[in-house]
């Protein structure tokens, strides 16, 4: 199928398949005219990678788990090195959400200081 059937049946846009093919996620063949063709298993294989991003894994944090992407990733218990990658980034966001908090705190801290100065 070529990249624009493969956006319509999996709600991706031509712009996402060609990142998660240069991220090495899904792969294509090509067509005598240059056009990707991708087999009808990319479709179970992108619908898994939209629901694994929108649940907050990245595309590098994809790469270790390709093999899990052909099945129905949501519908069973998740395996071990899938809630290792899970516990990695939930870590990884937590630090991050640690650090813009307290960026947010220096400045809501400065900027009552600065308008307490402007009033005196």
């Amino acid at each position: 199928m070529r990249i624009g059937e493969l956006a319509r049946a999996t709600g991706a846009t031509v712009r996402a398949l060609r990142h998660y093919e240069q991220a090495g996620l899904i792969d294509s063949g090509r067509e005598p005219n240059g056009y990707r063709d991708y087999r009808e298993s990319a479709v179970v294989r992108v619908r898994n990678i939209r629901a694994l991003v929108g649940a907050g894994l990245t595309l590098d944090d994809l790469g270790p788990l390709l093999d899990c992407l052909d099945g129905d990733v949501l519908a069973g218990p998740p395996s071990e090195r899938v809630l290792a990658v899970a516990r990695a980034r939930l870590g990884a966001l937590e630090r991050r959400i640690a650090a813009q908090t307290e960026a947010r705190d220096r400045l809501a801290a400065a900027l009552a200081a600065a308008e307490g100065a402007t009033r005196a």
